[in-house]
């Protein structure tokens, strides 16, 4: 019985050992196919995230810009008011250029603004004009406009106000939109794995970048014309020469002798001129009549010849006989 019993324990145990090691061996042989299939997984995803985001240009650039244009279109800034582009020009006579252009200077500056350019010519040793550009806030537009107008006689005046409001909120948003965009593109740039497909960004970015600029541009000039106006101002004097005025009307006899003395010499230079065109024809055609009345003499003096040496001859014949 004892040795019955010991034998049976003994196989009961070895076929408990046995049953153990089978499930150790299947649960190892399972975990190492459950990890060998997710990390098989895990690099699969790896893999066809960059094919996602760069194996297609056109299909990066174009999701790419839906995005950005979709945010641009949330983004887009409402209008904060009427954007007005505002010009003048006013033509004055004054008695005193200097004094006028001071007093123009002195408004815009007073005003806030600036004198963008100056042109003053002096027509002789008395008169002069004076071209000047200014620029000042809209709000002090009319004021200075009035400033101006009221500083001698007003011969001319011009105004114009442009709106660009819609102008302004287009740009602002393609801004916005283009801004989006280049973030964007320099995402899927540090998300690259392949040359080819970081070329491809950069070029992409580099566009964007050019068309950002170009719309940064275009929204500081609104900007500079919107805030600021621009009047442009003529002063001439009330006498100066070239007007409409007693001196053109009747001239005088120094005038006159001016005119004479012009003509004269005009006649002379146009003298000149001819006689140079003719010169090598007259030359010429004196060359010719030179050598012919030359050779005309040489032609007489041959046909006299015979007749002076016939002369002796006929006195020796009569003294011989």
């Amino acid at each position: 019985m004892d040795v019955e019993s010991k034998s049976g324990r003994s196989f009961v145990r070895a076929r408990a050992a046995l049953v153990a090691g089978s499930l150790g061996l299947l649960l190892a042989v399972g975990g190492c196919g459950a990890s060998g299939d997710s990390s098989d997984g895990a690099k699969a995803d790896v893999k066809s995230a960059p094919r996602e985001g760069f194996a297609d240009e056109g299909g990066a650039a174009a999701s790419a810009a839906s995005e950005e244009q979709a945010a641009g279109k949330k983004a887009a800034p409402k209008p904060g008011g009427t954007h007005v582009i505002r010009t003048a020009t006013l033509s004055v006579e004054v008695k005193s250029v200097p004094k006028a252009v001071a007093t123009a200077r002195g408004a815009a500056e007073g005003a806030g603004g600036l004198v963008a350019s100056e042109n003053t010519e002096r027509l002789d040793d008395t008169y002069e004009t004076s071209h000047l550009v200014l620029r000042v806030p809209q709000e002090r537009f009319q004021e200075v406009l009035r400033e101006l107008a009221g500083s001698g006689k007003l011969l001319s005046r011009t105004s114009n106000a442009k709106d660009v409001t819609d102008q302004v909120v287009d740009v602002d948003s393609r801004i916005s939109t283009q801004r989006a965009s280049v973030a964007r593109v320099r995402e899927l740039m540090d998300q690259a794995e392949k040359i080819s497909d970081v070329v491809a960004l950069e070029g992409e970015l580099s566009s964007r970048q050019s068309d950002l600029e170009s719309l940064l541009a275009q929204q500081a000039s609104l900007k500079d014309r919107t805030s600021l106006a621009t009047i442009t101002l003529d002063l001439t004097p009330p006498d100066a020469p070239g007007d409409d005025g007693s001196k053109d009307e009747d001239p005088g006899f120094l005038d006159a002798l001016g005119g004479g003395w012009d003509a004269f010499v005009t006649m002379l230079r146009w003298i000149a001129v001819a006689f140079g065109a003719a010169f090598p024809f007259l030359l010429t055609a004196a060359l010719a009549v030179v050598v012919w009345r030359v050779l005309r003499k040489r032609k007489a003096d041959r046909r006299a010849a015979p007749a002076v040496t016939a002369a002796p001859a006929g006195k020796d014949g009569a003294s011989a006989s």
